[in-house]
């Protein structure tokens, strides 16, 4: 079973014509779209889609929290990363949550869609905030542990901010790597200097499987490859006393970072496929002393890696996401003397932890599976408390975050101690990679 996608999307603006309809002649992709009449219908469209909407929320801890994107080296085997992080100052203000029109555009590649769906994508979203300000200073004068996070299949850098902001604001430095083997809905890198002097960017859309390719064996060499993307983004962010540069030419300085990082508390988390790329991380790389796993899908892993690494590891699972053959492959990463912690969150869907779940009404939201039936910021804040505590626990840190020590035993009335799936009968029935699974972006 391959991990939800957001068909829900294209679905949700199908629907929406039905409100505001479109003439089809609306969708010939050599249409003139950008002709007054149809603006205004996409306005409509953006009106009904946001209507409800709830926006993404802030840090609840007390570092205020900035953000910055870095880029090391040229060609597609760049690292390329959304670093979010404690700032100076008491900073309120908003950043652009996805940054260029073609992350919209090979979101209808992953749909499957026309690129007509990527300019009503970019129509409906392209404006959206986050609430996090841009490149100010970091705060200076204390170390900070370090968070690599990984994201999932079709998804990109930007959309899980509501995760970074929260952990940024309670004192860690957190690098979002997008990663290049393929995975992305899309990813961009300049050439050499001299395109990158002038803005010439090389995008790269997301690889899709060929007819007859088998998809485990391409799992599992993207999954090598995104933890290796990890622990390449790892080395470069604790060499500051390097010749490094960021291509990217932002006002961030890098030598910030030197003595802000602290190399003993190092942590990998992610998403989904990301949450696989956790897995494959602990067991590649020492260095990452523990790891969290986000509702991970769990079949681009080999069988041997499930039972090899030491370091403790958290599921942290929605609801309506897992299925057993899935949780089967999680149990076996269980051993003696080995920490490994599991909780489920109640009404909630694999959107629930990326930034998706907060960009529509909640009507469209349920409708599509984009929210659960748990308030969307709910499940955020069980999953990101918890994900704190286990945090101070293997990173040994001097914080309260042990206050929410019962949140890992499952011990909330929206928490389930474990999984809600059922792995003891014989039968496992298996869905295929159509259907239901393409209901949310990963």
């Amino acid at each position: 079973m391959r991990p939800p996608t957001l068909h829900a999307l294209l679905c949700l603006c199908s629907c929406l014509t039905l409100v505001h309809p479109f003439d089809w002649q609306d969708l010939n992709p050599v249409a003139h779209i950008e002709s007054s009449a149809r603006i205004s219908k996409l306005q409509a469209l953006m009106a009904a889609a946001m209507f409800g909407q709830t926006k993404i929320p802030t840090g609840n801890g007390p570092y205020s929290v900035s953000c910055t994107d870095l880029m090391f080296k040229y060609t597609n085997k760049s690292t390329f990363l959304r670093v979010y992080y404690p700032s100076q100052g008491d900073v309120h203000s908003e950043t652009i949550w996805i940054p260029n029109k073609e992350y919209f555009f090979g979101l209808s590649k992953f749909l499957g869609t026309r690129w007509l769906m990527g300019k009503i994508l970019n129509s409906l979203f392209g404006s959206m905030t986050a609430p996090v300000s841009w490149n100010s200073p970091l705060r200076t004068g204390e170390k900070y542990p370090l968070i690599v996070f990984s994201h999932g299949l079709g998804a990109f850098r930007t959309i899980y901010s509501a995760i970074g902001i929260d952990l940024a604001s309670h004192g860690f430095i957190v690098a979002v790597v997008e990663h290049r083997d393929g995975s992305a809905s899309a990813t961009y890198y300049y050439n050499d200097q001299s395109a990158a002097e002038i803005g010439k960017k090389t995008w790269l859309y997301l690889k899709t499987l060929k007819h007859g390719e088998e998809e485990v064996p391409l799992r599992n060499e993207q999954v090598q490859l995104r933890a290796k993307e990890c622990s390449q983004a790892l080395d470069l962010l604790l060499c500051v006393d390097c010749e490094t540069k960021n291509v990217l030419d932002l006002e961030f300085d890098l030598k910030q970072l030197k003595d802000s990082i602290d190399r003993n508390k190092i942590a990998v988390m992610g998403h989904s496929f990301g949450g696989a790329t956790v897995i494959q991380a602990l067991n590649d790389d020492q260095r990452f002393r523990c790891g969290i796993a986000l509702d991970a899908w769990m079949l681009p892993l080999a069988e041997e890696v499930l039972s090899n690494f030491s370091q403790p590891l958290f599921f942290i699972n929605s609801e309506r996401f897992q299925y057993p053959a899935n949780i089967i492959q999680m149990k076996k990463c269980d051993s003696p003397g080995k920490e490994r912690k599991m909780i489920t969150i109640k009404g909630s869907v694999h959107q629930n932890f990326a930034d998706f779940t907060f960009a529509t009404g909640k009507m469209i939201g349920h409708m599509f599976t984009l929210q659960g039936t748990i308030d969307s910021k709910v499940a955020i804040d069980l999953s990101n408390k918890a994900s704190l505590a286990f945090l101070q626990k293997h990173l040994e840190l001097q914080k309260d975050f042990d206050q929410w020590n019962d949140l890992i035993e499952g011990k909330d009335e929206n928490l389930i101690p474990g999984t809600n799936i059922d792995t003891t009968k014989q039968t496992v029935t298996l869905q295929n990679s159509t259907g239901t699974e393409k209901q949310n972006l990963d």
